[in-house]
């Protein structure tokens, strides 16, 4: 039987560690998948989509800049994708129609709550950015019933948008929106949805708002501790975690959407991690 093909889109994308981690899960599950990276032009996105499905391809990861474009694109959307208004994974269905989903919040937070231990139900949770990632993980990370949710971010009306749009997901969770620099209360958890520490830069928030207790988790991932988690360090955080986890988790919650079952996960992140 021949392989089904797979793979993730992005510009760039030579640097992507995705087919690495899914032909991990092909062998680990022994399901017959064949994953490739493919760097579609910026202005052609939509037809490197079409012609990959006209192909035979199976399905599709979707990666920076392509993700809002991703989801215009499809048929369909999941629930979780519909609000996010990106979407990272795509495929058809039994109709012949494409279907979005976006699998970024469930990574993240299966990488916290599962591989970390790190409690969000009723936890006091800042996230910093208002931008498509952060966007793309508020619905999962409510679903936890954090007992209060903020989104700091350097244009406070852009939080002040996103808070109103994901209002009526929010249940029991006090969820609001300030600037970067409002916050001088301790969290228990902070999530830096910004990739502003890849450039080596840090949004400029009171050290106030890290406690002994606090978690800090960077969605952007480095062989080296980011510079936001070493900032957190600085400051007293009790544990930084880095955005590798979510990497994992979120392509295989991919993998289980066209393939029915869910790789192992924490032998691919220990891999990853000793590369």
């Amino acid at each position: 039987m021949s392989n089904e093909l797979y793979a993730v889109v992005g510009h760039p994308i030579s640097h992507s560690k995705s087919p690495r981690i899914h032909s991990v899960f092909a062998s680990q599950t022994g399901e017959s998948v064949e994953y490739t990276a493919i760097q579609a032009p910026l202005d052609g996105f939509a037809e490197t989509v079409h012609r990959f499905f006209r192909k035979g391809g199976k399905g599709l990861n979707v990666t920076v800049p392509f993700k809002e474009q991703a989801w215009q694109l499809a048929d369909q959307r999941a629930d979780r994708a519909e609000k996010a208004g990106a979407a990272n994974t795509l495929y058809l269905n039994d109709q012949g129609l494409l279907v979005a989903d976006n699998t970024d919040g469930q990574g993240l937070v299966q990488d916290l709550s599962v591989s970390h231990g790190v409690q969000l139900k009723n936890a006091r949770i800042l996230i910093l950015g208002a931008g498509g990632a952060v966007r793309g993980v508020l619905g999962p990370l409510l679903a936890q019933e954090p007992a209060s949710l903020t989104i700091a971010n350097r244009t406070e009306a852009k939080a002040n948008a996103l808070a109103a749009l994901f209002a009526d997901e929010a249940g029991t969770t006090q969820l609001s929106a300030c600037g970067f620099d409002e916050p001088d209360q301790p969290f228990d958890v902070v999530i830096n949805g910004t990739s502003a520490s890849l450039q080596g830069d840090l949004p400029p928030l009171n050290a106030g708002i890290i406690s002994a207790d606090t978690v800090v988790y960077d969605m952007m991932y480095s062989l080296q501790t980011t510079t936001f988690n070493q900032w957190a360090l600085d400051n007293g955080a009790v544990r930084v975690v880095d955005g590798l986890g979510m990497l994992v988790e979120q392509a295989a919650e991919s993998f289980r959407i066209w393939r029915g079952v869910r790789p192992e996960t924490i032998p691919v992140i220990e891999m990853l991690r000793n590369d």
